[in-house]
């Protein structure tokens, strides 16, 4: 009997293990980062995805996407360009 407990124990079920995963994923890119509340500009984003500062700039104003304008400059942190890339990538 207590064999069987032990078998049931280890039973996961996909799903969980899979969204387990993504966040573990996410926790661990975390770690690796030294700042992760620094702010990025949009010339940053740009050149981390490889387009333009225009397009870049056009998803900066997008609603899904969570940046701040300071006076004439827009900012994104890190972390919220890192979970919103991840969910973008799904």
């Amino acid at each position: 009997m207590n064999k069987l407990n032990n078998i049931e124990s280890k039973i996961i079920d996909t799903k969980e293990k899979e969204y387990n995963l993504k966040e573990l994923m996410m926790i661990e890119a975390i770690k690796k980062v030294s700042d992760p509340f620094v702010n990025l500009t949009v010339q940053d984003v740009a050149k981390d995805l490889m387009i333009g500062e225009n397009m870049a700039y056009a998803i900066f104003k997008r609603n899904d996407f969570p940046s701040i304008n300071i006076g004439r400059c827009w900012k994104i942190s890190l972390i919220s360009y890192l979970v919103w890339k991840t969910q973008k990538r799904v």
